[in-house]
């Protein structure tokens, strides 16, 4: 017998109401002792969902089965995650029901979901910042001890991350990991949770290659065991090769559906964006201009107090995007943030137009034409917590245009958010919106709408296209090429190798830290990138 629970009011408890529904009895600590067998089926029925008045979405039925892994597309803003974060239990539906092999059933909190074997990877993590990688995994784990809870899952910690190939120092603190280390601990959260349905939002876009490989093995291991799996993505090539359906979603409600075996890109693509999405960018040939950026010896601290950009050396011109490719954690991070102001230079110097800015504040910075679209956007990009037009002027606000002595002149402000928020197509019902409400693409999108917009001399871009779906990604690279045209440098910083191919006028491979080597796009030499990204080759 299938047996499933609800949470139910103490006060209001009626089996004989809902006879679809059963409670459980409670162990010591008051949750459900067990509460249902393994998921076959996990079916969404009618959902709809919406926040001051608007859809994000609207009467959604889907379904995933056992051995079964479910593509979720659809533009940022279009109601992915929302709709996951019901079937996590972190929002109510307004209308709709959620049934698990057969049986509905009602899911008021998280860990009522994870009782249920239902794990989520969010794409923007879950985790706490100031504690160290076991205290976040001993804090999401539903068999945590109540006594010594570091102590007595630390073993079981390491021999799943071993057996996942995860190598993480489980005494480093969440702050001092790259995004996609943080990304690693998140997974580890939830297939230690014993989940039966995994829900991975945006899974892939903080990982590298390899690490990418990993988790697909991952997978498809999970697949083969019986587990149901939903990913969302905005990587195309990743949901035709991982997936066996797809649905997509625009604008809260479902537009269509396909075995991938029997769709290709194209047509999820012009699903997805109501047109044609042009995958290939050409780049034309453009004369280095004048030097815009150098740095010499340069070298910095990371967070754990040891070297972590050692002696590197290059410099940038105008016309020309120079790419910094390598595995998280070799010293990226560190040094867009050094370059920026955000971080201490130990030894070295960077000038800009010949001045230099070494260890100048990031205002001072941005005043000499340097803009930066951070890799974390929510902890250095945006103030969550103020309005749509606070953050389209952050760094600005100081500009003439913007403030007349000690005040705002907020109808220019105003004026100019909705510049932004049209010209980079920021999905949103009104500017008066604080932006933690946005999705995390169209929040990447006021952040490169907001740096763009003054013409930098040079642009320090961090994974700008991370969390953006396939046409928003499309419309960014053009800019990026555009702002090349107009005598621009940029700088960037990316994993997506495709992405460093197809932008990147010289490109530079980083490993522990130092530059294996730096090429024109067109060296036959960077078809071993892959070992230089790994450390096994310097050119």
């Amino acid at each position: 017998m299938w047996i499933t629970w609800k949470a139910p009011s103490p006060n209001n408890f009626n089996p004989a109401a809902d006879p679809g529904l059963m409670r459980m009895p409670k162990s010591r600590g008051g949750c459900p002792a067990t509460l249902m067998k393994k998921i076959q089926r996990l079916e969404m029925e009618g959902i709809s969902k919406s926040f001051h008045g608007i859809h994000a979405n609207k009467e959604i039925s889907l379904s995933v089965g056992s051995g079964e892994i479910l593509g979720l597309l659809g533009e940022n803003g279009a109601g992915k995650t929302t709709l996951m974060n019901i079937l996590y239990g972190l929002y109510q539906p307004d209308a709709g029901q959620i049934k698990i092999n057969g049986s509905p059933v009602r899911i008021t909190n998280p860990m009522e979901s994870i009782l249920m074997g239902i794990g989520m990877v969010h794409q923007h993590f879950m985790l706490i910042q100031n504690h160290s990688v076991i205290e976040n995994i001993a804090l999401g784990y539903k068999d945590t001890p109540f006594f010594f809870p570091k102590i007595k899952i630390r073993e079981k910690v390491a021999s799943f991350s071993r057996q996942f190939n995860f190598t993480i120092d489980l005494n480093q603190k969440i702050w001092q990991l790259s995004a996609g280390e943080q990304q690693r601990v998140e997974i580890i959260k939830a297939l230690m949770n014993g989940a039966d349905l995994l829900i991975l939002d945006e899974p892939t876009s903080v990982l590298t290659p390899k690490e990418i490989e990993e988790l697909i093995i991952i997978l498809r291991q999970m697949k083969a065991d019986g587990h149901c799996v939903i990913f969302i993505s905005h990587k195309l090539d990743e949901i035709m090769n991982i997936c066996d359906r797809v649905v997509v979603l625009q604008k809260g409600s479902i537009v269509g559906s396909a075995d991938t075996g029997k769709t290709d890109k194209k047509t999820l693509a012009r699903m997805m964006v109501g047109r044609d999405v042009v995958f290939n960018i050409s780049k034309e040939k453009l004369a280095k201009g004048q030097e815009i950026l150098r740095a010499d010896q340069i070298h910095v601290t990371g967070d754990m107090g040891l070297p972590a950009v050692k002696g590197v050396s290059f410099d940038l011109h105008e016309n020309e995007i120079f790419g910094i490719a390598g595995v998280a954690g070799n010293g990226q991070r560190e040094l867009a943030e050094a370059i920026t102001g955000i971080r201490r230079i130990d030894s070295g110097k960077v000038t800009i137009n010949g001045k230099d800015i070494t260890n100048l504040s990031p205002r001072h910075i941005y005043d000499h034409g340097v803009s930066h679209v951070p890799e974390e956007r929510i902890r250095f990009g945006i103030a969550p917590g103020l309005f749509l037009y606070d953050n389209a002027i952050l760094k600005q606000h100081h500009l003439k245009k913007f403030s007349r002595r000690y005040f705002l002149k907020y109808n220019d402000v105003k004026t100019h958010t909705q510049g932004i928020v049209d010209d980079f197509k920021v999905l949103t019902h009104s500017i008066d919106n604080q932006i933690r409400n946005l999705s995390g693409g169209n929040i990447q999108k006021l952040i490169l709408g907001r740096e763009i917009s003054e013409q930098p001399r040079l642009l320090v871009a961090s994974h700008p296209t991370y969390g953006l779906d396939v046409g928003a990604t499309e419309f960014l690279r053009h800019h990026l090429l555009k702002l090349r045209k107009q005598g621009s440098a940029v700088l960037l910083f990316s994993e997506d190798l495709e992405e460093i191919f197809e932008l990147c006028d010289r490109i530079a491979v980083i490993f522990a830290g130092e530059f294996m080597g730096i090429f024109d796009s067109d060296d036959e030499r960077l078809c071993e990138i892959g070992l230089m990204m790994a450390g096994s080759k310097r050119i």
